[in-house]
């Protein structure tokens, strides 16, 4: 499979009160795009999205990576998978 996206996001969630999801409705309205780690706040949640694409089949996997930048690392607390195109709309703007 190819990637066909990649982008890093913020959350609007915090330390302490971090809520998994799984409905692309809730991505969709509240992930803020974000150039690198560094632009996002201190115990603040990030995001990384992949769009995974298989020439040969023609499937498509959107995965959701939910993690929190600690000390420059990567503290994943959820993957969320999107297999039915929910976030096509979003990464194609």
């Amino acid at each position: 499979m190819e990637i066909t996206y990649k982008q890093l996001y913020m959350l609007p969630q915090t330390v302490g009160h971090y809520v998994s999801h799984e409905n692309a409705s809730y991505y969709k309205q509240n992930l803020i795009k974000v150039d690198k780690k560094a632009d996002i706040p201190v115990g603040t949640y990030a995001c990384g999205i992949v769009s995974y694409y298989c020439a040969e089949c023609g499937y498509k996997l959107v995965k959701l990576s939910i993690f929190l930048p600690v000390r420059d690392k990567e503290q994943y607390d959820d993957v969320v998978y999107f297999h039915n195109g929910e976030m096509d709309d979003f990464l194609n703007k």
